[in-house]
């Protein structure tokens, strides 16, 4: 069984965990109204995909 020689440090073993984070996640701008949204996602804002819309919102 594999057994460490040395204790690992708290800075050595943080400094190996530093890419273990969340990436931020990435937004587009709606092409129909402008709004930030996810790529491949329907516009909360407004229900169009893909040039379309599809999810019918309500008028205000």
């Amino acid at each position: 069984m594999a057994v460490p020689k040395k204790k690992t440090s708290k800075s050595r073993r943080n400094m190996r965990r530093a890419h273990h984070h969340l990436k931020p996640s990435s937004y587009v701008e709606c092409s129909n109204c402008g709004e930030m949204k996810r790529p491949h996602h329907v516009c909360a804002a407004c229900g169009h995909y893909d040039g379309r819309e599809v999810v019918a919102t309500a008028a205000t």
